[in-house]
């Protein structure tokens, strides 16, 4: 296991990872002041990003339909848990974006190569009570 989005964990028989990419800011207000520097406010966290990027190989490893039920995630709209190969909790993430680029294509069509990004935008609040939320759509997702 590389890391896991609600249900769907990423393997090398799902979806293998090439690696992750986060992207974290900050929100700070500014205010001018005559004769000085600006006056500044921190605010809290901003905005965070993590993209999931990574290559299938269908005949070695998952395929299509892996990326097929990443946007049937997405397109439920909602937030799923993302947790590390280490256990680490990430937060509640909900699915922005997959592209995916298909080469090397075989006799009937399909292709032998699959590269994929996936970006996530984390909407959870610092608390992760919400669970029972999103068990909720687990169960929505399976059903």
């Amino acid at each position: 296991m590389l890391m896991t989005l609600g249900l769907f964990v990423f393997t090398l028989q799902t979806a293998p990872l090439n690696g992750v990419q986060r992207q974290a800011s900050w929100k700070h207000k500014s205010n001018p002041r005559v004769g000085q520097r600006d006056a500044n406010q921190y605010l809290g966290p901003g905005d965070e990003y993590v993209t999931l990027p990574g290559v299938l190989a269908p005949e070695i490893t998952g395929g299509p339909s892996n990326l097929e039920e990443l946007r049937t995630m997405a397109g439920t709209g909602d937030a799923w848990l993302l947790i590390d190969a280490t256990g680490a909790v990430w937060g509640q993430y909900i699915i922005e974006s997959i592209d995916d680029k298909r080469t090397r294509p075989l006799p009937t069509g399909e292709a032998r190569k699959i590269e994929f990004s996936i970006k996530l935008k984390r909407v959870d609040s610092d608390r992760l009570e919400q669970l029972g939320d999103i068990n909720a759509s687990y169960a929505r997702f399976i059903a």
